[in-house]
This record gives structure tokens, sequence and C-alpha cells, in this order.
């Protein structure tokens, strides 16, 4: 069975907006929890963020609505990011329209806890997401929380 995700770090993949269809693959892959970074009505023909939460908790797979609109992103969403990743013990998937967005807000979350920058970006850019541009808010979360 073919599926849209896209491997970012160890136990962490990125995808463009996943189905219904998508959720057996996810469950098969290990898949222990799916994050939803996009907003519901962003794209013609995209299924909620509801039907996409009750295919996964069919599954047995938890469901976390991250989504990260014209607002941006927000302190309390990568707290939450960090606190559902350091939580989980199988495969996280994180969509959005493309991947970009659950890439960068990945590295900002991950960025917050310290985690060295040049490796999110190169982790980011091997799986390819260029997010070099993100450097200066990553080093600003960085400073924050040291």
């Amino acid at each position: 069975m073919t599926h849209p995700f896209i491997p970012l770090a160890d136990h962490f993949f990125v995808s463009p907006q996943i189905t219904v269809e998508n959720i057996a693959a996810a469950k098969e892959a290990g898949t222990t929890l799916i994050i939803n970074n996009r907003p519901d009505g962003e794209g013609p023909g995209q299924p909620s963020g509801d039907t996409i939460k009750a295919a996964a908790t069919e599954a047995g797979i938890a469901y976390l609505a991250l989504p990260v609109g014209p607002a941006g992103i927000s302190l309390e969403m990568l707290d939450s990011l960090n606190e559902a990743i350091e939580a989980n013990s199988g495969n996280i998937i994180a969509y959005c329209a493309s991947g970009t967005r659950s890439a960068i807000l990945r590295a900002f979350a991950l960025a917050k806890t310290g985690r060295n920058i040049d490796q999110l970006i190169e982790e980011a850019a091997a799986a390819g997401f260029d997010i070099a541009g993100q450097r200066p808010v990553m080093e600003s979360l960085q400073q924050q929380s040291a």
C-alpha cells in the first residue's frame, strides 16, 4: 500500500494532507499518533480534521489537532507538540498541505528544547524541506528557553 508519509527523523514523519484511506497504512507503519497541522477548509476536497480524527481513533491511533493557519505558530502549540512527542512511544505522522508546516513546527518545537539547529535543518533538508530561512526563529526560541 502506498502512502504519502515522508521520514523526517526516527519515529517522526511528515505528510501532505492525509485521507481516511491512509489511516490503515499509518497503522501498519507503527503510527501511534497523528498530528493535524492544517486548518479545516483550507483547500477544496480536504477532509475535515474530525473525519481524520474519527478514522484514527477507530484504528487505535491517537490524534492531536495543532492547525497552523494565518495566525501562525504559538508557544503553546510548540509546548503541546513537545509534550506529545515526549509522551509518544510509536511513530508520529504530522500533516498539513505539503508537509512543510509540519516540518517547521517540529523544528521550532525541538529548537525550543535546545536541540541542535543545524541538525534540525539538515533533517528537514534530507526529507526535501528547505527550512534554513527559519534559523533566526529557531535561534530566538532556543535563547528564550535557555
